[in-house]
């Protein structure tokens, strides 16, 4: 009996994105990748981060590799969170400062990534403490991109879609790794806040952050052009961070503009999973001509939405995306395991429902 295919999508949202790395390593751990076949994952941000950390991790296992496959989620989240006293001040004291500002406790100092005072404090910072601030050197150290090509078998092995946005152009990029490949440079480029960092280049186009296209990439998990026909997933499981509502209606300036982030976020995730409901009602309902059909290879998809715990998912605020504090990022990747395996046990609990939009 052939095992039901698998495509992942996980949303993007700063540190908070650990808890994508929880839900991914429970996947793992149970043995998803045995019982089912995982033919897709894509990412957006800190999404394309987990994503690419799981896709690697399922590239080596595919390979024989004997570490355990969820490791690589769990190490390097490890490594991204504060160790020791000096890195827990230094990241406490800024989550603290990003609060008073927004709270209007302090005055607002706002300056460009590209700044020569920027750039100083980034290339200080990197060279102090290479293993807190060194974002590149963290992924390499978790990811061997020149071991990638030997790993992939382009007609086996999962398919991963990063998405990020082209500055110059004003186009919605999706990498995709059968294509030109996965480098760190992708990476960086779908994680590439402009507030924060500068636009990362890839070839001739510079590009930001993936929030500004699809967060995260599902209508390419089952389009057969990008994905091929052998790889359209039977279910679609979609990890998010952004909760679709809130307690409270945000009152500080930094709350209000994520907040509305939050919500352009996932209407376009919404918008997406949408059309690819009402394809599954046109099939069902035997509305598309047949020839459309088999020249389009359209199936019917499930798909299904893993969520932080309700009291998590409120308490976070803007600050929280950029909080690398070792708790914060163990109790953000313990719920995201504890979701994970409840998703497991009863998946139709996380049933998307179109008509709760």
């Amino acid at each position: 009996m052939a095992k039901e295919k698998i495509g992942i999508a996980c949303q993007g949202g700063g540190s908070q994105t650990a808890f994508t790395a929880g839900v991914l390593s429970a996947l793992l751990r149970n043995k998803v990748h045995e019982t089912k076949q995982i033919v897709s994952l894509s990412g957006t941000s800190g999404g394309a981060v987990c994503a690419t950390l799981a896709w690697y991790a399922l590239l080596k296992a595919a390979k024989k590799d004997s570490t355990p496959i969820e490791q690589g989620l769990v190490s390097f989240w490890q490594d991204n969170s504060t160790k020791n006293l000096v890195e827990t001040f230094l990241n406490d004291s800024l989550i603290q400062y990003i609060q008073l500002v927004d709270n209007g406790f302090l005055p607002e100092w706002k300056s460009s990534p590209y700044s020569a005072y920027r750039q100083t404090m980034a290339a200080t910072l990197q060279w102090i403490m290479p293993q807190f601030y060194d974002f590149k050197g963290l992924l390499e150290k978790h990811i061997d991109f020149d071991e990638l090509p030997r790993l992939i078998d382009r007609t086996k092995s999962p398919v991963l879609i990063l998405g990020a946005a082209d500055v110059v152009n004003g186009k919605f990029e999706k990498f995709n790794s059968h294509d030109d490949g996965i480098q760190v440079e992708k990476i960086l480029a779908s994680a590439a806040v402009p507030s924060i960092m500068q636009a990362v280049q890839v070839g001739d186009n510079a590009y930001w952050d993936g929030l500004f296209s699809d967060n995260p990439p599902t209508d390419e998990l089952v389009d057969d052009k990008l994905v091929g026909k052998h790889r359209l997933p039977d279910q679609l499981w979609v990890i998010q961070i952004n909760p679709k509502q809130r307690d409270d209606v945000p009152r500080s300036s930094e709350d209000i503009i994520d907040r509305r982030n939050e919500m352009i976020g996932n209407e376009s995730l919404y918008q997406d999973l949408r059309h690819i409901c009402l394809v599954n009602k046109l099939l069902e309902r035997k509305a598309i001509h047949a020839a459309y059909i088999q020249e389009h290879n359209l199936k019917q998809v499930e798909i299904f939405i893993i969520q932080m715990s309700k009291p998590l998912q409120q308490k976070l605020d803007y600050a929280s995306k950029l909080d690398r504090n070792h708790r914060f990022i163990e109790h953000l990747f313990s719920d995201g395991i504890q979701q994970g395996e409840a998703f497991l046990q009863a998946p139709d609990t996380m049933r998307f429902d179109p008509a709760t939009l």
